[in-house]
């Protein structure tokens, strides 16, 4: 159609093609998001699975070394180090396209805070379509799959049709290409971050790949060996608030010890034997003042390498009016918290008595009971005025330390897919924690769902209110075995009303 000679109306026409240009090629910031999001998880996931392979590793390295192991481990291992060199080889490429994408949309490596075109959807076209990258990034991943799967001719059939790596041309009811390619399918017309979330999810497919083998390998020789390669001194006392003249008792030992070899402990710079139990006992009267003394316990570990701990134990010495302060519950002082204190003011009745806090306030709920409410960290002194006669007790001050997320009794990692399902949300445990009746609740989280049942595009659900997983029916209908989950931004409220960020969980389903 021609263009019409009023100057006029040539403007209108030419702004009204410029505007639909315009429109057509805008991406919105949520979609951008989104994709970060899925990035983001994709990532988080991808670092758990590594975290499984390395242990699984370490592992097969153990089995090689013992005697009753070693046969079996050298059948398998080099099968197992095969898939770690296949999956690195694979990666590497995958984060060389990503590199090239970023570049070409002006991100700078120098400046990694700088950025780069994410909303750009010429690059990842041109780049993985029109020069052929994802062809070739399609053959590589087909030859990888069918490496991985050659290692082992047993193991290749059990695991033919249930590897994350899904080569198949999704169907597609919006593209107007004439003929659908696998790589036109992915990247045609595609943002470049969309592109980038795209070359993460193969990424991550491979990861779970290497994984599954790596497992199932190591599974042909035995379980997994947990070796313990940590130590911690056990000291305590029989009490850290004496009267002069009483007898403070220490008593000190190494967890994971040997009776063949056992630990060398210094208490207060005077070695003290070793009882039956691996324990040494400590026993001196206290003077008229408090102190610390000092706890050094050397040891062999499993490698017969010499270790040395240290550590102290302080105690305090009563006053003269026998005034005391202890902390019910603990001997720290825990903001948001009702801390019960019991006060006496010794030979002096409760009426005599008055208490103070210079960090807080205190409530007196009856005779020498007191609830504590401090209001910042550090330190707290409680001071104690028996009958015109003064004395100050320090206390720590602190937070209540973050839950951890969990589903169902896991933290992460494997899970059957029915077990997943039958989970009814997330829920935030405080463990091993002094206090008893002290809650968490989650109020958010994020959900994203790949792999298995998720080949065309990932399942993701961003916000989401409360911890049931409700509003994630339909996707978890959808998960199987195969599937990876990633629960991310998890928030929950505790005491006082605090809002807490807690860790990513992550689910391989089997």
């Amino acid at each position: 159609m021609a263009l019409p000679k009023e100057p006029r109306q040539k403007m209108i026409n030419l702004m009204y093609l410029v505007l639909t240009a315009l429109l057509a090629l805008n991406v919105s910031a949520e979609i951008i998001n989104a994709f970060k999001v899925v990035d983001n998880s994709l990532s988080a996931t991808s670092r758990v699975v590594n975290a499984s392979t390395e242990t699984i590793m370490s592992s097969f390295k153990e089995k090689l070394a013992d005697p009753a192991t070693r046969e079996k481990a050298e059948v398998w291992m080099p099968k197992a180090e095969a898939a770690v060199r296949l999956t690195k080889e694979m990666s590497d490429m995958i984060d060389g396209l990503k590199d090239k994408i970023k570049k070409e949309a002006g991100f700078d490596p120098a400046n990694p805070a700088g950025g780069f075109k994410e909303d750009n959807i010429d690059i990842a076209t041109r780049i993985m379509d029109k020069q052929g990258e994802g062809e070739k990034l399609r053959k590589k991943l087909e030859e990888y799959k069918a490496a991985i799967l050659a290692l082992d001719p047993e193991v290749g059939r059990q695991f033919a049709n249930s590897l994350p790596i899904d080569l198949t041309i999704p169907k597609s009811t919006t593209t107007k290409l004439a003929k659908v390619t696998w790589t036109s399918a992915y990247f045609n017309m595609t943002p470049t971050v969309a592109a980038l979330t795209m070359l993460s999810k193969f990424q991550n497919d491979v990861k779970t790949t290497e994984n599954r083998m790596v497992n199932e390998f190591h599974n042909r020789v035995g379980q997994v060996v947990v070796r313990f390669d940590t130590y911690a001194p056990i000291v305590g006392a029989n009490s850290t608030y004496l009267f002069p003249g009483q007898e403070l008792q220490i008593t000190a030992g190494i967890g994971a010890f040997s009776k063949n070899v056992l630990p060398q402990v210094t208490i207060g710079g005077k070695s003290v034997p070793m009882n039956a139990d691996g324990l040494a006992v400590f026993k001196t009267a206290v003077g008229n003042t408090g102190g610390t003394v000092p706890v050094i316990i050397r040891y062999k570990d499993q490698d017969g390498n010499d270790q040395v701990r240290e550590t102290k134990i302080e105690y305090t010495v009563g006053t003269p009016t026998g005034a005391f302060v202890s902390a019910e519950k603990v001997k720290v002082l825990y903001i948001g918290l009702e801390n019960e204190l019991a006060v006496t003011g010794g030979s002096v009745g409760d009426e005599k008595v008055t208490v103070s806090i210079s960090n807080g306030t205190l409530r007196k709920t009856g005779p020498g009971k007191y609830i504590a409410s401090p209001t910042n960290t550090g330190a707290a002194v409680v001071t104690v005025n028996a009958d015109g006669k003064t004395a100050q007790f320090n206390f720590r001050v602190k937070t209540v330390p973050d839950p951890t997320p969990m589903v169902g009794a896991s933290t992460g990692g494997r899970m059957p897919a029915n077990v997943f399902k039958a989970q009814q949300g997330i829920r935030a445990d405080l463990k091993d924690f002094v206090f008893e009746g002290v809650t968490f609740t989650v109020t958010g989280y994020t959900f994203y769902a790949t792999g298995a049942g998720f080949q065309e595009a990932p399942g993701v659900r961003a916000g989401i209110r409360g911890n049931t997983f409700a509003p994630v029916e339909d996707l978890l209908n959808r998960c199987r075995p195969g599937t990876t989950i990633v629960l991310d931004e998890i928030k929950a409220v505790g005491p006082g009303g605090n809002t807490r960020n807690l860790p990513t969980m992550a689910f391989n389903l089997y």
